[in-house]
């Protein structure tokens, strides 16, 4: 009889632990607070009717959501725009898709010490993220404010700075991090997840913001592996619903984030 749980027991650890997940019908799903754990809140009811659980694991970075998918630990990821996730995927070798845009969300300039661009005097320090796409991205919405200007190419950094007339001291970052240090920069670029997060509405706060036809929309982001599966397409489903896309219209808009389907 011993021999008989002992051979069982071997058995049950040969079988490969995604075995035992396929059997489940939750889909976990990593986000960041705001709006990315808002609008898949949004989704959960559709994507009941579609037969599954949601389950939402909360991230306060960049890093992790990638390296959570990659390895398995999550179903899905939702809080990076295009250009961030295909940089990430190609340098970490993360072998994961986007399958869905769902929102745009425009970065702006914000700050607790002025009022207006103008106001900016020389030699001020300015942070942005430190990460490389959005990094980029915010140097573009400070030449868009007229403080700057830089070279041309997709993954810019403060070293292509080609012209700085203020002589601005700029601080790279971490993302999360930039609302806290609007008491000791004259202005920060800040990502408006969390710049909504910090109490900040980019509509109303933001001395400049992107134009609403920002190429970065933020996406659903799978496994190459799961990028056809069931659940695949029914958490797909759910959060480009017509209820979803009514939601962010109705209260993410009013907040600066629009959706992109």
């Amino acid at each position: 009889m011993k021999r008989f749980f002992a051979a069982l027991l071997a058995a049950a650890l040969l079988i490969p632990a995604a075995a035992f997940a396929a059997d489940e019908k939750e889909i976990s799903v990593g986000v960041t607070p705001f709006p990315h754990k808002d609008i898949m809140e949004a989704a959960r009811t559709n994507l009941e009717k579609e037969g599954y659980k949601l389950k939402i694991v909360e991230f306060t970075d960049y890093v992790t959501p990638n390296t959570a998918l990659a390895e398995g630990a999550i179903d899905a990821n939702f809080f990076q725009h295009v250009p961030y996730f295909e940089n990430a995927n190609k340098e970490r070798g993360l072998k994961c898709v986007w399958v869905a845009k769902i929102h745009i969300e425009p970065m702006g300039l914000y700050s607790a010490k002025v009022k207006s661009v103008d106001e900016i005097k020389d030699g001020a320090q300015i942070a942005i993220p430190n990460d490389a796409t959005n990094c980029a991205r915010a140097l573009r919405v400070l030449e868009k404010a007229g403080l700057i200007k830089v070279k041309e190419g997709e993954l810019i950094t403060a070293k292509d700075i080609t012209d700085n007339p203020k002589k601005l001291k700029i601080s790279e970052i971490d993302a999360a991090q930039l609302p806290r240090t609007l008491q000791d920069v004259t202005a920060a670029v800040i990502n408006t997840n969390f710049a909504g997060e910090a109490g900040l509405n980019p509509a109303k706060d933001a001395l400049v913001i992107e134009d609403k036809d920002s190429p970065y929309a933020n996406i659903l982001v799978v496994r190459e592996a799961d990028k056809d599966s069931d659940k695949t397409k029914a958490l797909v489903k759910a959060v480009q619903s017509p209820e979803v896309k009514k939601f962010i219209e109705t209260e993410l808009v009013p907040k600066g984030i629009v959706p992109a389907f």
